[in-house]
């Protein structure tokens, strides 16, 4: 009789405890099932050639497909409970890896042999799509063309809109053996875009919520800074201090290899949310982490670890992003959205469009004023660019963060109109990607070979270097250089310097090299070399780290 008393009051024997089990199970099964079918239906497609589809158009048609059946069957509460899918959980584990894997697998020479022109287009160009598209959407307002949005909330869903995440064009880009410096254009853009427009998101929030506390535009432009170097210098921090620790620590030996692997996964995270706390911006703390583990952190690993980290990060992120698109076209299914304001969807792809055109084309016309004619960015090129700007899991993540930020169903609005914004360019834009570059003759190889830099004596493509003729090897004519190209061969100049210093100062700093790897992996039992070495990094980590936190 106790013992029967006993089991009824065990927790496994409580009412309803062997349902939420069941949906728990459910939902993990129904999740692996989806992401599988996406992985198998991507394999295809790329098999095929089939580019008109591809795995992230896949994905979203294979979550509209399941919800469009939980309708049907009238399941939809069920299924809700199944596919329970929370905010936090989007933003906390699944973004991560996705921004960090964009920095890790960065390809540097031609990421930074086009670095000047990825800024402008990522920062002053998504400051330009930001204002343009606020504007058009806020008098499309006043003249009844669509719902009207208040100025400031206006700019907003400019700013939270012009995040760009061109993943299926850039698999197409590479299926295709597209122009290696336009593949870098539209890599970098997209990789930098995400960190403006979530920091000048979080911005105008922040200006939103305490407009006593603001002092007119300069005081934005301030706040915007504050809190984009911040995030970058937390990130930048965070991967330093992981470089000196796997230079110093010796754990590069066998039988030490699990330790190694465990501290690179954790130190990604460990930026986010370093971040996050500070009140700054994860994505951009870990985006610049990822960029600087690749660069100084990863030389310092064992060859088992880098295998192990190069293929985990990418495994990561790529389960991260199927299932992100999964769950758009499962919540464009099940989901109540504002659906009534149709001409407030129509009339933003409208204005995006104009919009990311206002920023391709000034910008790639100033790229184009300072750098020499070997150099320019073909008109060809641009227009890839302006095509190429779909909208992805960044949009969709500020979009959600803004249902709880902007009041009187603003949020749910702009939700619903950024959801069929990410659903309609992913799916047409994506899926004409391959006519289109057949189009604008951007394809082959002698695309995809064009200007790729070997070798560790060439530094950076288009340095500056003068010959005697009175030219440089760029093809500017230094004798009748006007002011602003003078300066432009400054910067250049400069450039070329930060990079010998990387070369001379910092990458021997922070990496080994590989004949003092093969002493570190002859120390005996793993451990520290050099007891004084190991308390110096100690006391500069902490004092690194008290930095940030001030």
């Amino acid at each position: 009789m106790d013992m029967a008393m006993d089991e009824s009051l065990s927790p496994l024997a409580q009412p309803g405890s062997s349902d939420q089990q069941q949906i728990a199970s459910a939902s993990i099964l129904l999740q692996i099932v989806m992401l599988g079918l996406a992985f198998v239906l991507g394999h295809v497609l790329r098999r095929h050639k089939i580019y008109y589809i591809n795995e992230a158009s896949a994905s979203l048609l294979l979550g509209l497909f399941v919800g469009f059946v939980a309708n049907v069957s009238n399941t939809e509460a069920h299924f809700r409970q199944w596919f329970n899918f929370h905010e936090e959980f989007f933003l906390l584990f699944l973004l991560p890896p996705i921004i960090f894997e964009s920095g890790f697998s960065l390809q540097p020479k031609p990421f930074f042999s086009n670095f000047g022109a990825i800024c402008i287009f990522a920062i002053l160009g998504t400051f330009i799509t930001s204002i343009v598209t606020g504007v058009l959407v806020y008098l499309g307002g006043i003249f009844f063309l669509m719902y009207r949005l208040p100025f400031h909330e206006s700019i907003m869903y400019g700013a939270l809109i012009s995040a760009t995440d061109p993943v299926s064009v850039l698999a197409i880009f590479q299926e295709l053996g597209t122009d290696v410096n336009l593949y870098a254009l539209v890599f970098g853009e997209s990789v930098l875009n995400d960190a403006v427009a979530i920091s000048l998101y979080r911005t105008l929030l922040a200006v939103k919520n305490h407009p006593l506390e603001t002092h007119g535009f300069m005081s934005a432009i301030w706040s915007f800074l504050e809190i984009f170097v911040g995030s970058l210098s937390s990130g930048v921090g965070v991967a330093l201090i992981c470089a000196l620790l796997f230079k110093y620590s010796g754990l590069a030996v066998h039988g030490l290899q699990n330790l190694e692997c465990c501290l690179v996964v954790l130190f990604p995270y460990f930026s986010y949310m370093l971040a996050e706390g500070l009140g700054l911006s994860g994505i951009v703390a870990i985006l610049f982490c990822g960029i600087l583990m690749k660069h100084y952190t990863f030389p310092n690993l064992s060859e088992g670890a880098q295998a192990f980290t190069s293929g985990f990060f990418q495994l990561i992120s790529s389960l991260a992003e199927t299932f992100v698109f999964i769950y758009m076209g499962m919540d464009i299914a099940i989901k109540s959205h504002s659906w009534s304001h149709v001409g407030f969807i129509f009339f933003s792809i409208v204005f995006i469009v104009m919009a990311r055109a206002a920023n391709v084309f000034p910008c790639a016309r100033l790229v184009n004023m300072l750098r020499p004619a070997s150099r320019q960015i073909p008109m060809n090129h641009q227009k890839a660019l302006w095509f190429s700007g779909l909208r992805g899991a960044m949009a969709f993540a500020l979009a959600l963060q803004a249902v709880h930020d902007l009041p009187n169903n603003h949020g749910e609005i702009i939700f619903t109109a950024t959801t069929a914004i990410v659903v309609l360019t992913v799916l047409v834009i994506g899926g004409s990607t391959s006519t289109m570059l057949e189009k604008l003759d951007v394809v082959g190889e002698a695309n995809g070979n064009s200007m790729i830099l070997d070798g560790d004596d060439e530094e950076m493509e288009g340095l500056t270097t003068n010959s005697d003729d009175g030219h440089d090897d760029n093809g500017f004519d230094n004798g009748h250089m006007d002011p602003l190209t003078q300066k432009f061969q400054e910067l250049r100049k400069s450039t070329a310097s930060f990079t010998a210093i990387d070369k001379n100062f910092l990458k021997p700093f922070f990496t080994k090299e590989d004949k003092r790897r093969n002493s570190t992996d002859q120390a005996p039992n793993g451990k520290f070399r050099d007891v004084h070495v190991v308390r110096l990094l100690e006391s500069f980590c902490i004092v690194l780290l008290v930095f940030l936190c001030t």
